[in-house]
């Protein structure tokens, strides 16, 4: 029971921080529908929408210069020469191994030739296992480059007899996901039959500005990261959908959905959606006969009116015609926000609907509709493959929890496999405890190669090697050595104790909606709740189906003689520790805690340049987008206060990482603000911690 709460705990605020991600990206998505280009909040926002458009390949060719970058002679990592050689890659492996990083130079060079390859894919890998071969599939690996080294280790390295398919995800919330895919990049480029890759929801710009990636790039590249994650954009977006295997296995990161079809998936376009989470732009022809590309001005797009409008995701039914937001500004649209938009987002359905807002016309007969229904069909199937989970039910339902794709059903499977003449999927995209886990009627086998995924100890990692029978078999590790020298109840105990501290630090972010929860039930004003009812408050709140009376003990310390619970007490404990911020609103200070994830997201949008700073005035915006998408009254004087407080240097520019650092949790009686957050926090960082006993 401990086991499985545990894990119920780390996977329901996983699930809940996507959600979050994909609500933001659609609302951003819908002030672009909605504001004319010239406004100023647009213009904040647009950057991350023309990444997402289609343009000529031979626009991309200078962001891949990389000639007129030297390679100092104090530079100590590996040198590259092209065409690669299998002693190159294996000798990336081990400077990675041995901490050395990569010359800028040398990543371009690669990445250019890395997108060469992918070009020449289809969209569905088709191999086989002739002559014997074992294939070695692995799956989500997420930055873990212990993982990868330790699979490399027990499997060897991947050559013409030992071919390998990583199933996705190869990025964000681990810290060396560049290292991962230059590795994985560089055996694809020596041994272009025997190396595939599967895309994952993660190989998606939008994803990696909330889960590590975008950050990692800048802070070990600061020099030419940003042009590196532009070519990574492109690159993603040529990585192939799924690959069958002996016509019989087939192997896709995320799942199906009762319309998924192999026919569609094989003849559309993949390079076009550069992100899935939103349909892409299409380029147009002018009345000119000109090509409009996405790296224009956006006003310059407006003027020319080629480009329609893309559909809303996140809204159903739109506020209004295009019109009725001509020139207005985000203060206007916030009042009639408030009275709309908190229901929408707060239903429980999937986001991914299409609005029916009324488009642009086109004056030029060339132009094509960008949300035709070839279009939303193409958009719809990728987005199955990338984000659906399996579910005991019969049926295809949308995934609520995710905020994106479906939940698939055994009907759905057998109906799938059928049609398509197949046996298995394979799929990833689910941490599961032992790395592995088989379902509907064992014709899908989901796995993940991330072992201590949420916490050194949480889970194994597993990977799989399928020869010319199809028969899984199935290898289990774990690449901290810490958790081998652990016992079971060791090990659960030191899990359970993570994720504990993860679930307090989400409850008090929730402090002001439980307080009301439990004024409900202390009608009396006493400040007091029984167990119970304490329990059905949290729940009422929270969500998370978890066993609350048996967690109270171990949640709640402030306890009266006869087993009441002092809810005001309960919250005195915690409080949110602040450089120089005991001036500031103790509730807006609660808020940016509840949603930094969030804040930091919005941050790295606004921060063009990728800088890692942003100005007072960008500070300013920031917050107004993160008022109206929250439905909260932030006054101008708060948000200058804050203003003030952070830039402590009176620079004029506020450093994001600082800014974040600013806001932790405390806990005064046990210290829990040393323990490891969710996700920020590798083995290595956590054997230091061994000997405290207060973590």
């Amino acid at each position: 029971m401990r086991r499985r709460y545990t894990w119920h705990i780390f996977q329901s605020i996983e699930y809940s921080g996507e959600q979050a991600q994909i609500k933001l990206y659609n609302f951003l998505g819908y002030l672009m529908d909605n504001f004319t280009p010239s406004s100023s909040e647009r213009n904040l926002i647009s950057h991350i929408f023309r990444e997402n458009e289609v343009c000529r390949d031979v626009e991309w060719e200078r962001y891949f210069c990389y000639k007129n970058i030297e390679v100092p002679d104090i530079y100590s990592g590996p040198h590259l020469t092209f065409p690669l050689t299998a002693e190159q890659a294996v000798g990336l492996v081990e400077a990675f191994r041995n901490k050395k990083q990569l010359h800028s130079r040398y990543v371009l060079q690669l990445l250019l030739e890395t997108w060469k390859q992918l070009r020449m894919l289809p969209n569905i890998n088709r191999i086989s296992t002739c002559h014997s071969k074992e294939i070695t599939i692995c799956g989500d690996l997420h930055g873990q480059l212990e993982d990868l080294l330790l699979i490399f280790y027990k499997s060897g390295m991947p050559s013409l007899e030992k071919p390998y398919l990583f199933n996705g995800d190869f990025v964000d919330r681990g810290k060396d996901s560049i290292e991962i895919l230059i590795i994985l990049f560089a055996f694809l480029l020596v041994y272009p039959s025997d190396i595939y890759l599967n895309r994952g929801n993660h190989e998606d710009h939008i994803v990696n500005l909330r889960y590590g990636f975008t950050k990692e790039v800048l802070t070990k590249y600061k020099m030419h990261g940003k042009r590196i994650l532009r070519l990574l954009q492109k690159i993603f977006s040529w990585l192939p959908l799924a690959t069958v295997i002996d016509q019989k296995v087939l192997v896709l990161h995320g799942g199906i959905s009762d319309v998924t079809d192999l026919a569609v998936l094989a003849r559309l376009d993949r390079h076009n959606y550069v992100s899935a989470l939103r349909p892409p732009k299409k380029r147009h022809q002018s009345s000119s006969g000109l090509s409009i590309d996405s790296d224009m001005d956006d006003d310059v797009l407006s003027n020319n009116k080629i480009f329609q409008r893309r559909a809303s995701l996140t809204f159903p039914k739109a506020f209004g015609t295009r019109d009725s937001f001509q020139n207005r500004s985000l203060q206007d649209f916030s009042e009639r926000i408030k009275t709309n938009v908190g229901e929408e987002i707060k239903r429980k359905q999937s986001i991914f609907i299409f609005d029916t807002a009324e488009k642009d016309t086109c004056p030029s007969a060339s132009c094509e509709s960008v949300n035709s229904d070839n279009s939303k069909d193409e958009w719809k199937q990728i987005l199955d493959l990338l984000w659906s989970d399996p579910m005991i039910q019969d049926g295809c339902i949308p995934n609520e929890v995710r905020g994106g794709g479906c939940y698939w059903g055994p009907d759905v499977t057998e109906d799938f496999l059928n049609k398509h003449n197949l046996q298995l999927i394979i799929r990833s995209h689910e941490c599961k405890q032992d790395g592995y886990e088989f379902c509907h009627n064992r014709k899908v086998l989901t796995l993940f190669s991330a072992s201590n995924y949420y916490d050194v100890g949480s889970n194994r990692g597993a990977y799989v090697k399928l020869g010319p029978d199809l028969v899984p078999y199935l290898i289990q590790y774990q690449a901290s050595s810490m958790t081998r020298e652990l016992s079971m109840r060791q090990s659960v105990g030191r899990t359970e104790r993570s994720a504990l501290k993860v679930l307090r630090e989400q409850l008090f972010a929730h402090k002001s909606d439980l307080v009301c929860a439990f004024k409900k039930y202390d009608s009396e004003n006493t400040g007091l709740v029984s167990m119970s009812d304490w329990a059905s408050a949290v729940e009422s709140v929270m969500h998370l189906g978890l066993p609350w009376r048996m967690l109270c003990s171990q949640l709640v310390a402030s306890k009266t003689s006869d087993g009441l619970i002092d809810y005001q007490e309960w919250f005195n404990e915690l409080a949110i520790k602040g450089h120089n911020m005991d001036h500031i609103d103790q509730s807006l200070l609660e808020t940016l805690y509840r949603h930094r994830s969030t804040l930091e997201t919005i941050f790295r949008i606004v921060d063009t340049d990728n800088s890692g700073f942003i100005t007072i005035e960008d500070f300013r915006q920031t917050w107004k987008l993160l008022s109206v998408y929250l439905k909260m009254a932030i006054t101008d004087e708060a948000i200058s206060d804050l203003a003030i407080t952070i830039d402590s240097n009176k620079d004029g520019s506020i450093d994001i990482d600082e800014f974040m650092e600013a806001f932790r949790l405390t806990d005064k009686k046990s210290r829990l603000e040393r323990g490891r957050s969710m996700f920020m926090g590798t083995a290595t960082d956590l054997t230091k911690l061994e000997g405290d006993p207060n973590i």
